[in-house]
């Protein structure tokens, strides 16, 4: 490791050990005794770290605060404890479930080796933290990482975009226009939320359904999230809908679904309520049923939707086309 990671790694086995002796410090750094000396000498006289040798306990620790007023000790820099060192490492591995192609984990991983050096681990020891969190994905889009990183440079450089997009619904090519607001992962999928200079809205762009992208030097538009989460997340899923557009379904579980259901978030803005015979009564907000029938349909018979004669259309057609294709 280098200076900087061993100052780093100094004040964290101060921190979380309380006094550590000369030898536990040069075991834990590997370097030699010259070396240590010159690390502790910078650190007292260079930045000011108030660490006194310890005759009691044969050790190095912190000076104990003389007032209330003084404040904590600190590097230059970022800190981090232990436990935020171990958190920020298995952080990582959890972006890696939603990486496509090693797009976020190749900028983060200088920093990802420089918190593994002030954590101490070596190179096996992190592969076997890394392996201890898993990511399982279903149903993955993967998104060209080209988009993915010409997108998140032009969100946050506020400029737009010049899009050549798919539309499955109807299997059309478009150009468009667009301001970049917002990446949203949803179910394992990228989409991008933005202005759509075409349109003259607000809309949601799969990733994976855009053939070309190009920079612009335009200077985008400015939507509030406040204003974003009002047009593109009232209604269920990533179905969009404007609060004057949504509908409630008041979905009814059966108990041996109920426990489960209970515990799950379908939407923020929910409602649930358990029943006095077991049943929990779930209510939804949705613009467009197609993805809230679909995650109705997977729990068959354990679930009734009540009062929305639509909905209950919608789905009784599903189950019709189902049954007339496996008959």
């Amino acid at each position: 490791m280098d200076r900087t990671e061993r100052f780093y790694k100094i004040e964290l086995l101060l921190r979380s050990r309380g006094c550590v002796s000369f030898e536990a410090l040069r075991d834990e750094l590997d370097v030699s005794p010259a070396t240590l000396k010159r690390d502790l000498q910078y650190l007292r006289d260079r930045l000011s770290a108030p660490i006194v040798y310890d005759r009691f306990d044969n050790g190095y620790r912190f000076e104990a605060e003389t007032s209330t007023s003084q404040q904590r000790h600190e590097l230059p820099g970022l800190w981090f404890s232990e436990k935020e060192i171990t958190a920020l490492l298995t952080m990582h591995q959890l972006m890696t479930g939603l990486d496509d192609d090693g797009v976020l984990s190749r900028h983060l991983q200088p920093m990802m080796d420089k918190l593994q050096g002030m954590l101490g681990a070596d190179e096996s020891e992190a592969r076997e933290l890394m392996r201890r969190v898993k990511v399982i994905s279903t149903a993955r889009r993967r998104a060209p990482s080209r988009y993915f990183e010409l997108l998140g440079s032009a969100l946050v450089q506020r400029k737009r975009v010049w899009l050549r997009y798919f539309k499955r619904s109807d299997r059309s090519t478009s150009e468009r226009e667009v301001s970049p607001q917002r990446l949203v992962n949803y179910r394992n999928t990228w989409y991008l939320d933005a202005w759509c200079h075409a349109s003259d809205g607000l809309r949601r762009f799969a990733l994976d359904a855009v053939q070309e992208a190009k920079p612009l030097e335009t200077k985008a538009r400015n939507v509030a999230v406040k204003d974003l989460e009002t047009e593109l997340d009232a209604g269920y899923g990533i179905y969009s809908g404007t609060g004057t557009k949504v509908k409630w379904a008041t979905l009814v579980f059966q108990a041996d679904a109920a426990q489960w259901v209970a515990v799950e978030e379908w939407h923020a803005q929910q409602k649930g309520r358990w029943l006095t015979d077991g049943r929990y009564e779930l209510q939804v907000p949705y613009a467009d049923p197609t993805e809230l029938a679909m995650d109705i349909l997977r729990h068959g018979d354990s679930v009734e939707v009540k009062g929305d004669k639509s909905l209950v259309a919608l789905i009784a057609q599903r189950l019709k086309n189902a049954e007339a294709l496996y008959a």
